[in-house]
């Protein structure tokens, strides 16, 4: 009998059938589940706003979404989804070209723009077929989303670090969260890895130093949701969260390998690593704590991006493989087990310690997806990069500062001392048809 294989579903025709020890099975399911979950985006019918989510979702979260449909494509080979995916990307990059569009005012916090800016990234990181010409490359996307913030670290209370939200008109601006941080930290190490540009690093190294003088991680790497600046951070909002786990600890990683495998990244890693581990129940299976409770919208869709960061990490930083890759397979065969509702039968829930709970949405088919097409980590190639010269997207060092002669962010070239010390509107017409906290806004 198969140990890595297992059958969801309550009839034959909609079962579907996950046997890890095939890579022809996992891409089988994963696009299965990509399928269900683009069922649920309405951005390519004409009249909609490509790159949108219908209610309830948040804007963030399409961004989000199509970061997994770059991965889905990365993992698999399968393009279905690409021009979707390429429509959506470019669709809402805004009028500085920059993921600040206009109509998100209202809503979009420095997190939200982050999921967007990680996403261009996870697409040079993938060599994602770039933008046309008339467009910014995916990296320049991604390196205008951290110029942008880089202007907003605030030091006007607790020491620095960035809020939860951009606009003082929102709910939130007075949070300084560990997800907005993250995103610049995630994003400053990645760009760093990426381009060889030392200033990224130092960006992310700033990031990370507050977080730890402010307690939002614990000296044992534990990362806590956020706190006011109110009482100069004085109050944690002592919530965890996979997603905050996992962006730090893919940003460490990230800077595990730009460090050439710095024993003190290789620390924080592992740190890091081991107190992720509190996110898996005794049979080694992903849960979110408010599965035991309720999750909102958005926590439905944590698991997605602690699995995809989990498997990046395992590839960035080999020495985390074997803790890793056993528990995205066991949390992948539980995932799949739910997967057995919906018009089609093969709709995923939220909790994967059981038979499908009835949850069902964008967010819980994104989790899957990312913990079944992260087994296919150790079948693809790994990053690219323009260090390595193996990465292709077109940059821009100034993008997002509305200057091309200088730059928020200027460029300097990595060293060994550096190294050792840093310790996608649409003129496509849809082909492919899609088959026939803290970004928690206060309730």
């Amino acid at each position: 009998m198969c140990t890595l294989c297992v059958l969801a579903g309550q009839d034959a025709e909609a079962a579907i059938t996950l046997d890890l020890t095939s890579k022809d099975s996992i891409r089988a399911v994963a696009s299965t589940v990509a399928f269900d979950m683009m069922s649920y985006y309405t951005g390519n019918i004409t009249g909609d706003v490509p790159g949108n989510l219908p209610d309830p979702y948040y804007w963030w979260e399409a961004g989000a979404m199509f970061g997994t449909m770059i991965n889905y494509w990365y993992y698999t080979g399968d393009t279905t989804y690409n021009a979707v995916t390429t429509q959506a990307l470019l669709h809402q990059i805004g009028e500085n070209e920059d993921y600040m569009p206009l109509n998100q005012t209202k809503t979009e916090g420095n997190d939200d723009q982050g999921f967007w800016g990680i996403a261009a990234m996870t697409a040079a990181e993938t060599n994602f077929p770039d933008p046309p010409e008339e467009y910014p490359g995916w990296l320049a996307l991604a390196q205008a989303v951290l110029n942008t913030q880089i202007p907003r670290w605030d030091t006007s209370t607790c020491g620095g670090g960035f809020r939860w939200q951009i606009f003082t008109f929102n709910n939130g601006y007075n949070y300084k969260n560990s997800i907005s941080n993250g995103c610049v930290f995630n994003l400053g190490a990645r760009l760093a890895l990426y381009t060889g540009n030392a200033t990224y690093a130092d960006w992310a190294l700033k990031t990370w130093d507050w977080m730890n003088a402010v307690g939002l991680m614990s000296p044992d790497y534990k990362v806590v949701d956020g706190t006011h600046n109110t009482d100069n951070c004085t109050q944690k909002d002592r919530n965890t969260w996979t997603y905050n786990a996992g962006i730090f600890l893919l940003g460490g990683a990230a800077m595990y390998n730009y460090t050439n495998g710095s024993a003190l990244w290789q620390e924080r890693v592992t740190g890091l690593l081991n107190a992720s581990l509190l996110f898996f129940n005794e049979n080694d299976v992903m849960y979110e704590y408010c599965e035991y409770t309720k999750c909102n919208v958005d926590q439905r869709s944590f698991k997605a991006y602690f699995a995809r960061w989990l498997a990046a990490t395992a590839e960035l930083a080999p020495f985390t493989h074997d803790i890793i890759m056993p528990k995205l397979r066991t949390s992948a065969l539980a995932a799949v087990n739910t997967c057995t509702a919906g018009p089609r039968g093969t709709e995923c829930g939220l909790r994967w310690n059981m038979t499908n709970d009835g949850s069902l949405g964008v967010g819980e088919q994104m989790a899957v997806l990312e913990v079944v097409q992260s087994n296919l980590v150790d079948e693809v190639p790994g990053w690219v990069s323009a260090v390595k010269g193996t990465g292709k997207s077109r940059g821009d060092v100034n993008a997002g500062t509305g200057d091309s002669t200088s730059s928020r962010l200027h460029s300097k070239h990595v060293t060994t001392a550096d190294r050792a010390g840093a310790g996608i509107l649409t003129f496509l017409v849809l082909v492919g048809v899609i088959g026939g906290t803290t970004v928690m806004f206060l309730d």
